[in-house]
């Protein structure tokens, strides 16, 4: 019988596609990064899309892979940090599991972010780590609507753990 989707959002940085990665290995889920999927099909950097087509085509295209996702049991997804700012995104991929929301404290979330290649155009900023409390204090009300777990000072094992106690889920892979 298929199980739930888990679905891991949060603010860049708190580690959803490293633990959701390493979450859908133990019980043998398919992962899917929302991000990654959408760098994908658009052949460009998400950061390289929002400045030449805006973050609005951005949100349309989540929304759009959020539908196509939510057809699908028995995933592990972890979605970019403004993926549920957008209550029809939230209620589709409500239906279909659990979304938990991953937190981490704003100087972790710099260094974390700050050792990654990639860059993030919400952070182009001369003050990267006010940006990050901004966008924090922003988004908080959308983020506390989720059971909330903190990565911060967590290896990324800890926090499987912690999910698959939290979810009820102990499946391991097939052989």
């Amino acid at each position: 019988m298929p199980q739930q989707n888990i679905i891991l959002t949060g603010f860049m940085g708190t580690g959803k596609t490293t633990v959701g990665r390493l979450l859908a290995e133990r019980i043998g889920y398919k992962f899917f990064d929302t991000d990654a999927l959408i760098e994908a099909q658009i052949g460009q950097t998400i950061s390289k899309f929002f400045q030449t087509q805006g973050e609005a085509a951005f949100r349309k295209l989540e929304s759009e892979l959020v539908e196509k996702l939510a057809q699908q049991k028995e995933l592990v997804i972890a979605t970019g940090g403004g993926l549920v700012l957008n209550p029809g995104n939230v209620a589709v991929l409500g239906a279909t599991g659990k979304i938990i929301c991953l937190t981490a404290q704003p100087e972790e979330i710099l260094a974390r972010v700050a050792k990654q290649q990639d860059v993030r155009p919400l952070l182009q900023e001369r003050d990267p780590q006010a940006k990050i409390i901004a966008l924090l204090q922003q988004r908080d009300a959308v983020y506390q609507q989720f059971p909330q777990l903190s990565t911060s000072k967590r290896t990324p094992e800890e926090l499987v753990n912690m999910l698959l106690k939290h979810t009820s889920l102990s499946k391991t892979p097939s052989p």
